[in-house]
């Protein structure tokens, strides 16, 4: 999921024990999801190891990404469960089959 130059993300990041989530948006899913996975910044994804893709969304300008990980930044976890569950209930890693990424993408497209 590289950048086209009018594609950008919003997606959710979860633990192993899906106790955690992170919200964060990118213009290129892979390289963040990577460097979430190996740990390559510093910060809360690294401190509670989120290192597994359970959301995602698709964007056409940075300034409707931004928009909406600022609103789902805000919203109660219950809330944020509930996203989840209508595209991945079972909470699988979606970086480990872009297929499924893709078909989100193209069923659930950003709002």
């Amino acid at each position: 999921m590289k950048n086209n130059n009018s594609s950008y993300f919003v997606y959710i990041m979860s633990n192993s024990y899906d106790t955690v989530l992170y919200i964060g948006f990118t213009n290129d899913l892979l390289r963040r999801v990577r460097e979430h996975k190996e740990g390559l910044a510093d910060g809360f994804t690294k401190k509670y190891n989120c290192h597994k893709l359970v959301y995602v969304e698709l964007f056409h300008t940075v300034e409707e990404a931004v928009i909406r990980e600022k609103q789902m930044k805000k919203w109660h976890r219950s809330w944020k469960e509930r996203l989840i569950n209508e595209v991945n209930k079972e909470r699988e890693d979606l970086a480990e089959n872009w297929e499924r990424v893709h078909e989100i993408l193209t069923c659930f497209p950003g709002k």
